[in-house]
């Protein structure tokens, strides 16, 4: 079955002030960075934002996939995704993911899932939820979730297949404005690494 990508962009972005996938990084809004990613990867690919969530103008083809109100949840936007997918797969990022490359997705999507409900990547020793592969079966252990639990917690009942990454750059998170000096700085590093070969 075909992967759907789905970009999460459902957050209040308290510690950036609001408004985060819009913020400009090097110039470009930070959501279309782990956007880019996966339409470089997917045919089909959304976003899932709550109805009050600014967003920037999509590329065309971008389907936009609106969430209930509540809860604020990570998982809500998953759950979402899962049942706009029609029994399809979704690759879900986080639309903060501003490292997020081809290579990182498709190693994701190539694990062999198995009976596992999701394939989770685990980078810098702490599972990775947000990036991460969710199957059909997912939505029924997901759908009534408790929104005083943590994302990892959840998603790690679910029975997960995991995959190591030695290196963790392609989930760093950009949550303060600070981080934004972070992601360019690592960005400018690896396309200077791209250029040199």
């Amino acid at each position: 079955m075909s992967v759907v990508g789905v970009c999460l962009a459902g957050g209040l972005a308290r510690r950036m002030g609001g408004g985060k996938a819009t913020v400009e990084l090097r110039g470009r809004p930070l959501l279309h960075y782990p956007l880019d990613a996966l339409r470089a990867a997917f045919d089909e690919v959304a976003v899932v934002a709550k109805h009050d969530v600014e967003l920037p103008p999509l590329p065309a083809g971008t389907q936009v996939w609106i969430e209930p109100p509540t809860p604020r949840h990570p998982l809500t936007g998953i759950v979402h995704a899962l049942r706009m997918a029609g029994g399809r797969p979704v690759l879900v990022a986080a639309g903060d993911l501003a490292l997020l490359d081809v290579a990182t997705i498709r190693t994701i999507t190539e694990t062999p899932r198995d009976e596992a409900a999701a394939v989770v990547p685990v980078a810098g020793g702490r599972l990775q939820p947000l990036c991460a592969l969710y199957a059909p079966r997912a939505l029924g252990s997901l759908a009534a979730f408790d929104p005083r639990r943590r994302v990892t917690e959840a998603v790690e009942a679910l029975g997960v297949r995991t995959v190591e990454f030695d290196d963790a750059g392609a989930f760093f998170n950009v949550n303060a404005p600070d981080d934004l000096l972070q992601a360019a700085a690592m960005l400018d590093l690896r396309d200077r690494l791209a250029r040199e070969g």
